[in-house]
């Protein structure tokens, strides 16, 4: 058991010496960036890894959601969650589109299917979905609603790597998903992301934007951005490929543990195991002692590092506090989740002193 401080996340970093011959390839090519071999290996990678037809990397989850955004031509309004990461609500923004906020479902922390449809104007051309914390959203219910009303869905998949339903995986669902390669994610390339589509035809106008939106040498087609990811990202990428499989296995007994020695505490509620445990989000509940953010601040005085995520709601942020909305169920989440640490390389024996203090605390 370590005494030193314990922070909500942490990158796994395989041994340096692995990813030395990367860098040996990437001198030798003399290519740095647009679309070398690297990045086309770790394409390919990923839709075999994955399982999804197509994927066009970026260099960070942010860039890909904006772009997400700009690849299927959505104007107007576009509804979504604002229990969520600040980037989700923010790639509207850059778009010039109109974010309208409906509930979650309490279970799932995602968004509720059943509150779509009474927020659908003539102005709506999409539907912003979040796969939180990994769990799956409801993709058949949404995709109905989508139907129904000619809307777009895209899907914010940031925390759904590997991530599968009954139809596979989820980051094939919706007209395009997009996801964050970050440090703090499963999978990372240092900073990263990427949008999945269906078709290459979907690709080519993807990679045209994220390269300015040159068309070819004579032809600038779209105003787009340089969201290119770099052949030492994907180096990165491709090493972190071959750790997978620990990388998985290693957060799955995280979670195991904090599970066997949690369940029986009176006053919170544990996460779904319909995860791939990219985050370990407690509910510290009304009848709790404490509150969560008593928690938080008591667990800090011992070294440990949790994160209130996502407090504030998007909807009380600055930006967007002019925007009405009823979200009691996102409001009551916003106010008692509390995520604990969870990476690889956490200790079982601080996963155990963690939870050994909440149990004194509560």
């Amino acid at each position: 058991m370590s005494d030193k401080p314990i922070y909500v996340t942490e990158p796994f970093l395989p041994p340096l010496e692995e990813f030395i011959p990367y860098l040996e390839d990437i001198w030798s090519s003399k290519q740095l960036t647009n679309n070398g071999p690297m990045h086309e290996k770790l394409e390919q990678a990923l839709c075999e890894y994955l399982d999804v037809p197509e994927i066009a990397l970026f260099n960070n989850g942010m860039s890909a959601l904006v772009t997400s955004l700009q690849a299927l031509n959505i104007k107007g309004e576009v509804i979504t969650t604002p229990f969520s990461f600040i980037a989700t609500t923010h790639a509207l923004l850059w778009n010039n589109l109109t974010p309208v906020f409906v509930d979650i479902d309490p279970s799932s922390f995602n968004i509720d299917p059943s509150k779509i449809e009474s927020a659908i104007t003539s102005k709506t051309e999409a539907i912003l979905a979040v796969h939180c914390y990994g769990v799956p959203c409801n993709t058949t219910a949404i995709q109905k609603i989508a139907d129904k009303h000619g809307l777009k869905v895209i899907y914010d998949a940031a925390h759904a790597f590997g991530v599968k339903d009954s139809a596979g995986s989820v980051l094939k669902q919706g007209d395009l998903s997009a996801i964050s390669f970050h440090a703090t994610k499963i999978f990372n390339t240092f900073e990263g992301g990427a949008i999945i589509c269906k078709d290459k035809k979907t690709k080519l106008k993807i990679n045209q934007l994220k390269n300015f939106g040159i068309t070819n040498e004579n032809t600038i087609s779209h105003a787009g951005q340089n969201g290119k990811m770099s052949e030492i990202c994907a180096a990165f990428g491709l090493l972190q490929l071959t750790k997978i499989d620990h990388i998985l296995n290693s957060r799955r007994e995280v979670y195991q543990t904090y599970v066997e020695h949690l369940k029986d505490i009176v006053g919170i509620k544990l996460p779904s195991n319909k995860t791939n445990n990219s985050y370990f989000p407690i509910i510290v509940e009304k009848q709790c002692k404490i509150t969560r953010d008593e928690l938080h601040e008591k667990l800090k005085e011992k070294n440990i590092f949790t994160r209130k995520y996502f407090s504030p709601l998007i909807s009380d942020c600055e930006p967007y506090t002019h925007i009405q909305s009823e979200t009691p169920h996102a409001r009551s989440a916003s106010a008692r989740v509390l995520c604990l640490p969870i990476y690889p390389n956490l200790a079982r024996g601080d996963v155990v002193k963690i939870c050994h203090h909440i149990k004194e605390l509560l």
